[in-house]
């Protein structure tokens, strides 16, 4: 005790010594490698942190004996890095959360998709842990490409599969033959059926995946099939490469994203492009990445541009092929048998 004016103080201070311990305000000195990533229990308590620092304010349980620092907004390596403490050591990404960790930016970022050998069963916020008889092809703690891509078409829409499975091709993620090699040998996995009849469909030709979506409803509307990022030459010297191009009827057909606004070198790359069709009498139209979100729309405006110059074939067919683009892959190889009154 010590007085101040003759009163009594409790005193309920401690101070830091030697960089770790107790800082003025009863508030735990925490060591840099426990305030940028996600921990395990036992992990801090083997370098001093007591149970009730962990349950305390400075702290929060992310899974059963995970925690990371309050002031910590988990990215998504960060997710990955806890949900991997909590999960058994064999489990590995899958799905596309695998597919995510190499890069493709698609799809829910949550739940997790993880899988593991035998019939293992915990509940995980988050986390959505397979059970398979036989882990896939896998490296490093997660399922191969392949692997993973084979999952996601479990589950996935046509279009979906189309769009993630044109990407991996472009990116040389997606080894055909090590697929093939799975859908041969384990044919049984949750997934092959559904990758079987997706492949016909990839295209390694398109540069993002709202391209590979693109051509996925023109190809699919049955209108002509354009040819994907070919060069063409406007004139002597003049050379241009459009997204799609239909040879017969002398169209190009350009998407036109977010980042040809954003990236200024794009930007003016595409002005110049632009300019260069205008200047031949090459007809071009451009689909924004608004009018792709009415897939209907955005064939519709192919179809228009090509009978203005000529084109008088068959007009954009809404039917079942197309239809089938927006259900789940599942669907279309085990279609549902309607239950018996």
């Amino acid at each position: 005790m010590r007085t101040s004016g003759g009163r009594p103080q409790a005193v309920s201070e401690r101070l830091v010594l030697g960089g770790t311990g107790w800082l003025h305000g009863g508030m735990y000195a925490v060591p840099d490698e426990f305030r940028n990533r996600p921990f395990r229990r036992s992990e801090a308590l083997e370098s001093g942190i007591t149970r009730g620092v962990l349950s305390g304010p400075q702290f929060r349980r992310l899974y059963d004996a995970v925690y990371c620092h309050r002031s910590l907004e988990p990215s998504f390596g960060d997710r990955l890095a806890a949900a991997r403490l909590a999960l058994p050591d064999e489990a590995l990404t899958t799905g596309i959360t695998r597919i995510q960790e190499l890069g493709i930016d698609y799809g829910p970022r949550t739940p997790l998709h993880f899988v593991v050998q035998g019939d293992h069963h915990l509940a995980l916020p988050d986390v959505f842990l397979h059970r398979t008889v036989k882990l896939p092809p896998n490296d490093d703690g997660a399922a191969t490409a392949e692997a993973a891509y084979v999952a996601y078409c479990a589950a996935a829409r046509l279009i979906d599969a189309i769009k993630v499975g044109c990407e991996m091709r472009r990116l040389g993620l997606l080894d055909l033959g090590l697929l093939d090699r799975i859908i041969e040998e384990e044919p049984w996995r949750r997934g092959v059926a559904e990758t079987s009849y997706v492949l016909p469909h990839l295209d390694d030709r398109c540069r993002s995946l709202p391209e590979a979506e693109l051509l996925a409803y023109v190809v699919l509307a049955g209108l002509p099939v354009p040819q994907v990022n070919r060069t063409i030459e406007l004139a002597p010297g003049i050379e241009v490469t459009p997204d799609q191009w239909f040879d017969t009827c002398e169209v190009a057909i350009e998407y036109e994203g977010r980042q040809h606004q954003e990236d200024r070198g794009q930007y003016n790359a595409d002005i110049d492009r632009y300019r260069a069709y205008r200047r031949h009498g090459v007809a071009y139209e451009l689909i924004t990445q608004e009018r792709l979100r009415t897939p209907r729309t955005a064939v519709r405006t192919v179809h228009a541009a090509l009978v203005q110059r000529g084109y008088d074939g068959p007009a954009p067919d809404f039917g079942g092929t197309w239809e089938a683009l927006f259900q789940p892959i599942s669907r279309l190889v085990r279609p549902r048998i309607p239950r018996q009154r």
